[in-house]
């Protein structure tokens, strides 16, 4: 599959790495294709994806990532030309700039405010719930990390629960894009709980079934 990253920092380095290494075409979308750290980034995939502008990148994707902190998204998306009928992956939260709390929240969401910014995608949510540090590897012990999905798209939602799955996760369906409301709040909590109180960033969420 063809995947486009808006942002190639700790998320969207790091899941378009994961990408690549399994077999799929990822062009990471950014300012500077010749700067030295997303060079650094192509050089860890052996050569399997390449860098570029926000919009080759998104031109090139079928599915296109959005990993850009939430100050930067509207600019970052109004950079990558038209999205229609694309796979928009919204990994953003809506963080304020001290990391104390969401930017906006209970009436609308990243998820929804990105979906009014790019008409015409098909906008999922996913990949804001955990550390980057684990998106490459989200086994711990014997279990595997929940990855919560929403979107209202059942076909894109599927195929980002198939990229899910295929890095090791646990994907839930989590229902329509509005959802989005419910997942940025955890993922504040995920913060919260691994950085002011105690419990450390090698922390997961998990959905128990019985």
């Amino acid at each position: 599959m063809k995947i486009g990253t808006i942002g190639a920092g700790n998320i969207g380095g790091t899941l378009g790495r994961a990408w690549a290494a399994t077999g799929h075409q990822v062009v990471f979308g950014v300012r500077d294709p010749r700067g030295p750290k997303v060079q650094e980034l192509v050089t860890a995939t052996g050569g399997k994806a390449r860098a570029a502008s926000p919009a080759e990148a998104a031109a090139h994707g079928e599915v296109v990532l959005l990993a850009t902190p939430w100050a930067a998204a509207r600019a970052a998306l109004g950079g990558a030309g038209d999205l229609t009928g694309k796979i928009l992956v919204d990994a953003t939260n809506p963080l304020q700039p001290d990391l104390s709390g969401l930017a906006l929240g209970h009436t609308t969401s990243a998820g929804e405010e990105v979906a009014r910014w790019a008409p015409g995608a098909k906008v999922v949510k996913a990949f804001n719930t955990i550390g980057a540090q684990h998106i490459a590897n989200p086994r711990f012990g014997t279990q595997s990390a929940s990855m919560l999905i929403c979107g209202d798209d059942l076909a894109a939602k599927k195929t980002v629960l198939l990229l899910a799955e295929s890095l090791g996760f646990d994907p839930v369906d989590a229902g329509p894009l509005r959802q989005a409301r419910l997942l940025e709040p955890l993922a504040m909590l995920w913060i919260s709980l691994a950085y002011a109180y105690g419990h450390g960033p090698d922390i997961a969420f998990k959905l128990l079934r019985r």
